[in-house]
């Protein structure tokens, strides 16, 4: 027989849970304490489930009835109530769904799991062209072609490369916001081939072991600011990325065991990165230790010294010197190292990759690697350092 609001007020609490049934699996729970609780009592897929629908009197009869008969629709429709419910809740924790909104909240992961502050300044600016138009809209309304207008408009700028990696990072977003309940499809999907292939252009570098000893007498010579000279010097020596060398900080350094780690937030493949220290590093990071030591960097700016140098810093003194974009740039020592170093045949081919930076992208050789070629990468920058000696007295 169904309840009536009547005989929900009038039920009293008892020495033990008892239930009132509205049929249809519709009950009413009353606990020894008086507390009244709606439950929708349900199979599904075979198996007896259970529905809290909320607290009588705050949940009258009728819109108990209501709730039932929406639970009993979604199980029609093949579909679990309580799952339904769940993910509701979940969805509710992400109430704005602008893409501005979930481009910023994707920026603060990023930022919680420490990614390079170059790789955030870059996500930043990359989100900035599409902010003015994708911004205000809701992330799961987005279509392709809106995405393809932003992307077309970067395009007619000749800006081919930021286009695609603008593609990209919407992309990121909007799977963060798949992922967040606040859309279902990424509109760049199918938007790959819609774009200009930019013409790779491979990072200049001297290769050449003669046209090389020339730059490092031309570095040793320059005359701009001596901090700049040393930068491109313990370039020549320790080849690593141009960013980790910008902002490396002196306690990344051990004087006494002769090494720097760059930590893994600055690398870009994410691995803590150890770098052996020859005699001719050590001298010139201790003429520098007098110039910066007293701070946290290494090459501070000129305008504040919790910045470090810019990114043009080292190539502007290279052009400075003479060379071209397409002669020299401060990423190109990295080729230089890497091509002499095969050259000489002394050294193994996996102590050099790992010296270099790189992690051996086959899973199962990685797997079977020996240890990080230590030993052998500390007497490889001993000789490189020698070498470097050799080819500026030529």
């Amino acid at each position: 027989m169904p309840l009536t609001d009547l005989a929900c007020r009038k039920a009293k609490p008892r020495e033990k849970l008892y239930k009132l049934s509205d049929m249809g699996g519709l009950q009413l729970w009353v606990y020894p304490n008086g507390s009244r609780l709606w439950r929708f009592a349900y199979r599904y897929r075979g198996k007896q489930k259970g529905l809290s629908i909320g607290k009588y009197p705050n949940v009258t009869l009728v819109q108990a009835r209501a709730e039932r008969e929406r639970a009993k629709d979604l199980l029609a429709a093949g579909e679990d109530p309580s799952h339904v419910r769940q993910v509701e809740k979940l969805e509710s924790q992400f109430p704005d769904d602008s893409f501005e909104t979930v481009a910023n909240e994707y920026l603060e992961k990023l930022r919680r799991e420490k990614r390079a502050q170059a790789t955030l300044e870059k996500t930043e600016w990359l989100l900035d062209f599409a902010k003015p138009i994708l911004g205000p809209k809701r992330v799961g309304d987005i279509r392709p072609v809106e995405v393809l207008a932003v992307l077309r408009a970067v395009e007619r700028r000749g800006r081919y490369e930021t286009a695609r990696r603008l593609r990209s990072t919407i992309g990121a977003v909007c799977r963060y916001a798949i992922a967040t309940a606040r859309a279902e499809t990424d509109p760049t999907t199918g938007l790959q081939g819609a774009l200009t292939t930019p013409t790779v252009t491979p990072r200049a570098a001297i290769t050449d072991a003669k046209a090389f000893g020339g730059l490092l007498r031309a570095i040793d010579g320059f005359d701009g600011q001596p901090m700049t000279r040393i930068a491109l010097q313990l370039m020549a020596l320790l080849f690593p990325r141009p960013g980790e060398l910008r902002t490396a900080e002196w306690r990344e350094f051990d004087f006494e065991e002769a090494h720097w780690t760059i930590p893994a937030e600055k690398t870009k493949m994410r691995r803590a990165h150890r770098v052996p220290l020859s005699s001719q590093a050590l001298s010139h990071l201790n003429v520098l230790k007098e110039m910066t030591g007293d701070g946290v960097l290494l090459f501070p700016s000129v305008r504040s010294v919790e910045r470090p140098i810019s990114d043009n810093t080292l190539n502007a003194a290279l052009r400075r010197m003479g060379y071209s974009k397409d002669e020299a740039t401060a990423h190109g020592f990295r080729a230089s190292a890497s091509t002499l170093l095969n050259e000489s045949g002394k050294w193994n081919p996996d102590a050099i990759e790992r010296q270099l930076g790189h992690v051996e992208g086959n899973d199962v050789r990685r797997a079977y690697a020996r240890g990080e070629h230590w030993d052998e990468r500390v007497k490889m920058m001993v000789w490189w350092s020698e070498e470097l000696d050799r080819l500026r007295a030529r």
